[in-house]
Order: structure tokens, then C-alpha cells, then sequence
């Protein structure tokens, strides 16, 4: 199961500092590895954008300027919506045949 996660920075500078890309990986993640991503915005504490893949392994920050990266982001958010749909779908579906 993919999971979909937006990275905000916290509300404690030392928290954000942790938890902050400071540098891209080298190389490139396998596409099965991933069970989500955030986006890490540039500011005064994180100076780089970044796409913070979860991995299996832990967290690994890629560079959004890169092709394959942004098509890993499109495929989960791809499945993200399809799966949505499916379970907005079933929920309809039941509501309506209840009634």
C-alpha cells in the first residue's frame, strides 16, 4: 500500500533541522522500494527542494529537477487517485443499494 505524505516543517527550528534534505542521493531508488514521498519546500532551514522518497529502507531525498524522480511521484499519485476512486466508488455503491 502506498501512502501519500506532505512534509511540513515543525513548529520547533531544531525538529525541522532534523528532519530537513541537506543533499541529494546519488543514483536512483527502486520503484517497488517506495511506500510513500513527501515534498520538502526550500527555506531558511532546509536549502534545497526535495522529494523525500520512503523507502523500505528508510528516507531518501532525490532531487525534483530530475526526470525519473518526478515520474516516481506521478505513478504513486496515479495509484493514490485510482485507489481512491475505488473506494469513493464502493462507498456510493453501498449507500445507494441501502437505501
Amino acid at each position: 500500500c502506498l501512502l501519500f505524505v506532505l512534509l511540513s516543517a515543525g513548529s520547533k527550528p531544531a525538529q525541522a533541522y532534523v528532519s530537513c534534505c541537506r543533499r541529494y542521493m546519488v543514483g536512483r531508488i527502486r520503484y517497488p522500494d517506495i511506500k510513500g514521498f513527501s515534498v520538502q519546500n526550500n527555506s531558511e532551514l532546509c536549502p534545497i527542494s526535495a522529494i523525500i522518497f520512503h523507502t523500505t529502507k528508510g528516507k531518501r531525498c532525490a532531487n525534483p529537477a530530475l526526470e525519473w524522480v518526478m515520474d516516481y511521484v506521478n505513478r504513486i499519485e496515479t495509484h493514490l487517485r485510482k485507489n481512491l476512486l475505488s473506494v469513493y466508488s464502493v462507498q456510493f455503491i453501498i449507500k445507494y443499494n441501502t437505501k
